[in-house]
């Protein structure tokens, strides 16, 4: 194989690879932190316990571009890749088979790959708007104090309460079929500390009317995820203030960047986030597989 050719190539990366591939995401933070939490568990543990491959480009010479590949699929480009990088990955992830629920990411990146596989994987939903916000700074509006950390024995309110954000956001129930595995997820975020909850009597065993969790964390940055009011409680005031109470209880543990994101049409909480003091640093894009 010519060097030329290499250089046109990915290549599943293996765990030597790892600490070089966490350099490429840390040239973009913010749109690189689902794949960076995953290479983080990858190098403390395995890849095999992170949950899926990663890849890197180009196969020989320093990395300009990685992508992990597990439940989803998260592409990440450097500044300087070359145009050859999404090409290559699309390649690896044909020989891979569909065997994610998404491909997620920076928009550019996420799109380009898509349109190398559309002919051959379809899509139930593409989402190519998704304004990446971000907050290194306290909030703007006060903390909700009844905004706590969910402790294990909240399990039974948190999981319903999660379920029904995922169905509402996704279209579909995470827990049907095998839905023991999106339990466990749950009850992970918990026993981590990145599961946040507000009830609507702290006093007693009431039902979650706020909740969010931290669904990726790597180096500076942590991402908030599964923000959701009980209906019967929306427009009552409890969205920004629970959000800047998760904000200052990640910022309080030393991770000083805030990121989240979300679909441009759902200007309600575009609005609620900016009032939080979150300001659009780049767009992610999602395709639901």
């Amino acid at each position: 194989m010519t060097i030329l050719g290499t250089r046109r190539r990915a290549r599943v990366l293996l765990h030597e690879d790892l600490s070089e591939a966490l350099e490429v995401c840390a040239r973009q933070p913010v749109a690189s932190v689902l794949a960076a939490t995953r290479i983080e568990v990858a190098r403390r543990s395995s890849l095999a316990a992170a949950g899926g491959q990663l890849w890197g480009f180009p196969a020989a010479g320093p990395f300009e571009a990685v992508c992990w590949a597990g439940a989803n699929i998260v592409p990440v480009l450097s500044p300087d890749a070359g145009p050859d990088a999404i090409p290559a990955f699309a390649e690896l992830a044909r020989r891979r088979g569909r065997t994610a629920s998404s491909l997620v990411g920076e928009r550019g990146a996420v799109l380009a790959l898509w349109e190398l596989l559309a002919a051959e994987w379809s899509a139930r939903e593409v989402r190519d708007d998704q304004p990446s916000l971000a907050i290194d700074r306290a909030p703007d509006v006060a903390a909700d104090p009844l905004v706590r950390r969910s402790r294990p024995q909240d399990l039974g309110r948190v999981l319903p309460a999660c379920v029904a954000m995922f169905t509402e956001e996704v279209g579909y129930s995470p827990v049907a079929g095998a839905g023991g595995a999106y339990a466990q997820r749950v009850a992970s975020l918990i026993a981590d500390g990145r599961s946040f909850v507000r009830t609507a009597d702290p006093e007693v065993r009431s039902p979650v009317v706020f909740k969010a969790e931290i669904g990726a964390q790597a180096g500076t940055v942590a991402q908030v995820q599964g923000v959701w009011v009980e209906p019967s409680r929306r427009g009552q005031g409890l969205a920004a203030p629970g959000v800047a109470a998760v904000v200052d209880a990640v910022r309080s543990a030393r991770t000083p960047v805030v990121s989240l994101y979300v679909n441009s049409y759902n200007v309600a909480a575009l609005a609620t986030y900016r009032r939080v003091g979150f300001e659009q640093v780049g767009t992610y894009a999602t395709v639901l597989l």
